[in-house]
């Protein structure tokens, strides 16, 4: 599979949130707005990509009775490095995520790939598999997050667009999983129809 194929796979046909369904805690919990999904997705993004690449490098010399915790220890190192980066650069979105951010560590999506293509590939297609995975997972969030501010509070990435106050159902956990739902038939009919 050439490293072009590695990237738009994580967009369309293995999209974290719109075809395997991994993920759903932070994506939920984060989408209030576009702002939160899209920094939720580009945290995720960064960790991905670089716990992937530091797996495929190291999956030959760690031994197989020890692999998910020494990988665990590997994303937590990279999650404590965005942490840091995130407290420094940006602390009103580190606030807003709070303690989903921590979480990453143990994300399925994260863990998933490390084990089942990082370990098992170079470090050049696994950072490919990270990239890829990571904007398709970063591309849903921030979709989602962008339903549900427009219905929910008129407005778009923090910039109100209709007066008044939107339709409070969507701000709240019931319309993360409607918006979703929707999304994901949304999702799957297009793809369809690409696919024919």
């Amino acid at each position: 599979m050439g490293k072009f194929q590695l990237i738009t796979k994580g967009l369309i046909k293995e999209n974290p949130t719109f075809v395997l369904l991994l993920g759903m805690c932070p994506t939920l919990a984060t989408t209030t707005s576009a702002i939160n999904g899209m920094s939720m997705g580009l945290a995720t993004l960064f960790v991905l990509v670089l716990s992937n690449m530091a797996i495929s490098a190291t999956a030959p010399y760690i031994p197989d009775k020890v692999r998910i915790p020494a990988y665990i220890v590997i994303i937590a190192a990279f999650v404590t490095i965005l942490q840091f980066i995130m407290q420094a650069f940006t602390p009103d979105i580190y606030k807003t995520l709070g303690l989903f951010i921590p979480l990453i560590v143990v994300n399925c999506i994260v863990l998933g790939r490390a084990e089942a293509f990082a370990n098992k590939n170079s470090v050049v297609d696994s950072a490919c598999d990270g990239i890829g995975i990571g904007i398709g997972f970063t591309f849903a969030l921030t979709l989602l997050g962008l339903v549900r501010e427009i219905l929910g509070a008129g407005s778009a990435f923090g910039f109100k667009f209709i007066s008044g106050d939107g339709i409070l159902v969507f701000v709240l956990a019931p319309g993360a999983f409607m918006a979703l739902a929707y999304l994901i038939v949304l999702f799957k009919k297009v793809t369809a129809k690409k696919g024919e």
